[in-house]
């Protein structure tokens, strides 16, 4: 019986890590019979395993998409670098996250061996998280233009607070990208035929997304030199000091 658990951990660790594996390799990895691995694969569909299995030559296993998410199986160094990821996303400033990372976190923290939770906790002991100094950006106005950009759909939206915008915005979103405590969307802007920067926490969605497009060349320097040019021109203001004074003597004392 532990054999066989140990064999089926071993299993959805293999359906994990690559996209789809033939019978006979599995059995190879394993160390048992083509038979035996369908047998294994028929209890993890038992378990909530979403296993798909095609036959003849090209046939193979995969794990696939299940109405709910099943048990994961991580090694030693994801599961130290998934709590402290949970960790740090406890103050991204995304509405609903920090809550749900806190609990995902919990969860993980008490499974883990001691010898992992010391890890973990040290980190927890050697660092301060400073509160969010950003606005908050809800979640699902985050998601809707991640889909919109992975999709390469048109997005329309209202955007907030800029006097100039108009009622609505007409963009080709392609990639969100995250600045200090802030969430930026780096978009092409139909109406003024050119690259634009937009807070995310100020955009509105405005109705379903709009027909396809075909992606255009981001400028030298990529999308986070779009963001940085449109950060700076927020703060175009320099100050310079000067101070009078006689320089400290740097020699060192005679001996």
């Amino acid at each position: 019986m532990i054999a066989t658990s140990a064999r089926l951990l071993r299993l959805i660790t293999l359906l994990q890590v690559r996209r789809e594996w033939s019978g006979a390799e599995l059995a190879a990895k394993l160390g048992i019979t083509t038979r035996t691995v369908r047998r294994d694969v028929q209890k993890l569909r038992d378990l909530g395993y979403p296993v798909d299995a095609a036959t003849g030559i090209a046939g193979g296993y995969r794990l696939g998409v299940g109405a709910q998410l099943p048990p994961l199986v991580f090694d030693d160094e994801e599961a130290v670098a998934i709590a402290l990821t949970l960790r740090t996303a406890t103050g991204s400033g995304v509405a609903g996250v920090s809550e749900a990372a806190l609990s995902a976190m919990i969860k993980i923290e008490q499974v883990l061996p001691s010898r992992l939770r010391h890890r973990v906790n040290a980190f927890q002991f050697s660092t301060v998280t400073a509160p969010a100094a950003g606005p908050t950006v809800d979640g699902a106005v985050l998601a809707a233009i991640g889909i919109a950009a992975r999709d390469h759909q048109c997005l329309r939206f209202q955007y907030r607070g800029d006097p100039n915008a108009g009622d609505t915005r007409f963009t080709e979103p392609h990639e969100l990208v995250t600045w200090g405590m802030r969430w930026y969307l780096v978009a092409w802007d139909l109406d003024r035929d050119g690259w634009r920067t937009f807070q995310v926490d100020r955009i509105v969605p405005r109705g379903p997304t709009s027909p396809r497009f075909t992606p255009r060349e981001i400028p030298s320097g990529g999308v986070a030199a779009l963001v940085a040019r449109s950060v700076a021109q927020m703060w175009p203001d320099e100050a310079r000091s000067r101070m009078h004074g006689r320089a400290p003597d740097r020699r060192r004392p005679s001996e």
